[in-house]
């Protein structure tokens, strides 16, 4: 090693990581004897009533899909298939490890038990498509033209509860590899090593990248009249996004061997068949002639 080198590692800064601890977070925003209000159950209720606020904004815009009654009901349904998809697919896919039988599975009365946490994205995602396709269905609606408008919205709720995610001091990141990482944090039950805050990462290229994204293109473009654009741009993007951030993940404890075992975690095995359904849709979007933007809301097949 140079004197050169010496210099420069002698003069680099060194970094004292950060303790979760003493940021002063609290998992709940009050407390009344046994009852707790956490945040992650505000930060569901947060992104399901941003979401549905701003899908009424949008189907107030020429050539909505949808009307005011659909709206009302995709709240309803969606809400379902969020909280029951998702708790199913996290007993599904992330509990029980390499054990045969998911372990919530073993005992049914957990899965409702939401202030534990334990919610997958997948599982949420199949609850909001079986929503969609309910109320399609019976409201002689096209499914993609009103997936196009639930896409834009999903964000805020992956942003709210990657946030909550952070504040309740879970599902942190792997140990980093420069111990001068400025933002490195030593995080409760998660060893005396620092590491990334990978719920942050998520917040920031699942959430509020996608939800810039995706409000520049209903907004600012005519991507709401090319059936299946932006629900194709929603689905690549967020699940690129989640493949990026499992790099910096902790992989859950129960799927560890799993992880080293294929090479990637189970959230990364996930988002590749997503990525790949994006990618399809985006291209059968552009593929065909955008719709006339004074097509009435009551919709013919894509």
């Amino acid at each position: 090693m140079s004197l050169i080198t010496l210099a420069l590692a002698a003069a680099a800064p060194v970094h004292e990581p950060i303790h979760w601890v003493d940021l002063g977070l609290k998992n709940y925003l009050f407390r009344i004897g046994s009852f707790e209000l956490r945040w992650y159950s505000l930060a569901y209720l947060a992104g399901i009533v941003l979401g549905y606020w701003h899908l009424i904004r949008m189907i107030r815009a020429p050539g909505a899909p949808l009307a005011q009654r659909h709206a009302d009901d995709l709240f309803f349904y969606c809400t379902l298939g969020i909280i029951l998809g998702g708790r199913l697919g996290y007993a599904t896919f992330y509990t029980g490890g390499n054990t045969g039988l998911p372990s919530l599975w073993l005992h049914p009365a957990d899965l409702a038990s939401l202030w534990h946490g334990g919610m997958s994205f997948h599982g949420g995602l199949i609850g909001v498509l079986l929503a969609l396709a309910w109320v399609s269905w019976r409201g002689g609606l096209n499914f993609l033209r009103v997936a196009d408008y639930i896409a834009v919205c999903v964000p805020f709720g992956m942003m709210f509860g990657r946030l909550a995610n952070f504040v309740n001091g879970e599902l942190w990141g792997r140990v980093v590899g420069d111990p001068n990482l400025p933002w490195a944090m030593i995080f409760p039950d998660a060893g005396p090593l620092p590491r990334h805050p990978s719920q942050l990462y998520e917040a920031g290229l699942e959430g509020l990248l996608m939800i810039v994204i995706m409000l520049a293109l209903f907004w600012k473009t005519r991507a709401r009249f090319r059936p299946g654009l932006m629900v194709g741009v929603f689905t690549a993007g967020i699940a690129a996004a989640r493949f990026t951030v499992e790099f910096f993940r902790e992989p859950d404890a129960q799927l560890q061997t799993f992880a080293r075992e294929t090479g990637l975690s189970m959230g990364q095995w996930l988002t590749i068949p997503l990525i790949v359904l994006g990618l399809v849709l985006v291209a059968r979007a552009l593929a065909k002639p955008a719709l006339a933007s004074g097509r009435p809301a009551n919709p013919a097949a894509a």
